[in-house]
């Protein structure tokens, strides 16, 4: 992973909103150049606690506002039985996060589960959302092929990490991240709650995110993989007639965890769609 010059993180901190307590990395402020850009709120995928973003939330906050969010279930944010792990609860953390946050104009940043939460999210049509950034989202849902994960993976290395593991053992399951990837991890996944991942998994192929798309009239860029098989060229197309607006970049030489294969291809990708490069 590439390091930006000089950290730009702020703090962690928590709100209320939603009824549940939110818990979020900050990088960059709003001073300076940032001040007349869109904030960003990044929203991570299935088993991404908002730690295991923050080398790309670094380069994001030197040119913009940001924040990274644990989505219920995952990281230091409400947990455990008894909530709501659908899509529709994820979507309104999101709306109610901004809110809370008094985000005038801000953009959402989505990968994989975490771009599903954000077309759900900008489906309402909140105040203050400019753009949308969706990463490699399973675009699987009724009646359509199904996300090529497997739910043993997750399910297997979260006990695993329950029980206590380190970046050995997450090799098996991770076998071509760095040895700093796989630490940061191994040091995280149990704060996923599996329960919350299992509905999640689950809600991957009974959730229509394509029924949203129409409603969405905000600029969009949708960042896909070369490899993996998350979203093919024929999803794109499909993508693109519901939602005409919506731009396309492809990353060479990775895989569904895009910046972690090819981390400045990732950022290249974005262009200037948020006010400025990604850099």
């Amino acid at each position: 992973m590439t390091q930006a010059s000089q950290s730009c993180f702020q703090y962690g901190a928590q709100i209320h909103a939603n009824g549940i307590r939110q818990h979020y990395l900050r990088y960059g402020g709003s001073d300076g150049t940032r001040a007349q850009r869109s904030a960003v709120i990044l929203i991570p995928g299935i088993t991404s606690p908002a730690v295991t973003w923050g080398f790309v939330a670094e380069h994001l906050g030197q040119q913009f506002d940001t924040y990274v969010l644990d989505v219920r279930g995952r990281g230091l944010s409400s947990s455990g039985p008894g909530l709501d792990y659908g899509l529709n609860a994820q979507a309104a953390d999101v709306v109610e996060f901004a809110q809370a946050l008094g985000l005038q104009n801000y953009a959402l940043v989505g990968h994989s589960m975490g771009g599903r939460i954000a077309i759900r999210a900008a489906s309402s049509q909140p105040a203050g959302l400019s753009k949308l950034v969706i990463v490699d989202p399973p675009v699987s849902g009724p009646e359509r092929r199904a996300y090529p994960a497997a739910l043993p993976w997750y399910v297997d290395s979260i006990r695993q990490a329950n029980e206590g593991m380190d970046a050995q053992d997450m090799l098996k399951f991770c076998p071509s991240w760095t040895l700093e990837q796989r630490q940061l991890r191994a040091q995280w996944l149990h704060t996923c709650y599996e329960s919350a991942i299992v509905q999640s998994f689950e809600d991957f192929g009974a959730d229509d995110i394509h029924a949203n798309l129409p409603s969405i009239k905000l600029p969009m860029l949708l960042i896909t993989a070369e490899r993996g098989d998350v979203v093919r060229d024929s999803d794109v197309a499909e993508w693109q007639q519901l939602a005409p607006q919506t731009l396309h970049t492809r990353v060479a030489n990775a895989g569904h965890m895009i910046p972690w294969d090819n981390e400045a291809g990732f950022y290249a990708a974005f262009g200037d769609f948020l006010g400025a490069p990604v850099r």
